[in-house]
């Protein structure tokens, strides 16, 4: 694969991301939610931290985890181009455009989001470019809306620790750029041997 459709993937994956972030963000009140399947729904929330919501505590901590998203897709960039002229493997070089470009897309939400949206809750349905937005500049939030619940349940009592607890496996909620970073990193896994053969 060529180093300019490393990039064209890269781009076409960031724009898909935004497209939809967008319109679920201006379309949608928050926690509103489509049921296509039991186990599959577009549900709207928004990740104000690292991924499964985790957050990184004090006034600094979300700009210091978007500066820190941002080096690290230099770094990711800089990967890129040192594996195309090393002549790495299509693999490694679709899974670092993959990774790249949700990083790319995460970052764009926390940059600038919260700038140019209001906020969205439970009773309004954000606008874009509003003149009340809900934050500052690297303290915006990511949208994210895929949700797969597919199996929910009370597990056996004779389970360690959760055993007799109510149980929703797969509870995480998600976005396109996630699932970039998912599948990129998922082909250095399965494919580490083609991946990696030089």
């Amino acid at each position: 694969m060529s180093l300019k459709k490393a990039y064209l993937l890269v781009l076409v994956v960031l724009v898909l991301d935004q497209v939809l972030k967008i319109y679920i963000k201006t379309n949608f009140l928050l926690n509103d939610e489509i049921i296509f399947f039991d186990w599959f729904r577009i549900h709207f929330i928004e990740n104000e931290g690292m991924a499964w919501g985790v957050e990184l505590p004090g006034d600094y901590g979300k700009l210091a985890l978007t500066l820190f998203r941002i080096v690290a897709v230099f770094g990711i960039g800089w990967w890129l181009n040192d594996s195309f002229k090393k002549k790495a493997s299509n693999y490694l070089i679709v899974a670092i455009a993959l990774i790249m470009a949700g990083a790319l897309g995460n970052i764009i939400d926390s940059i600038f989001y919260g700038v140019i949206f209001n906020e969205s809750t439970p009773g309004q349905i954000a606008t874009m470019f509003s003149d009340q937005p809900y934050g500052t500049w690297f303290h915006g939030k990511v949208v994210d809306m895929f949700y797969f619940p597919i199996w929910k349940g009370y597990l056996p009592s004779w389970l360690p620790i959760w055993g007799g607890k109510y149980f929703t496996f797969f509870n995480a909620i998600f976005n396109l750029a996630d699932v970039a970073i998912s599948v990129g990193v998922g082909i250095l896994i399965i494919f580490n041997k083609k991946v990696f053969k030089n």
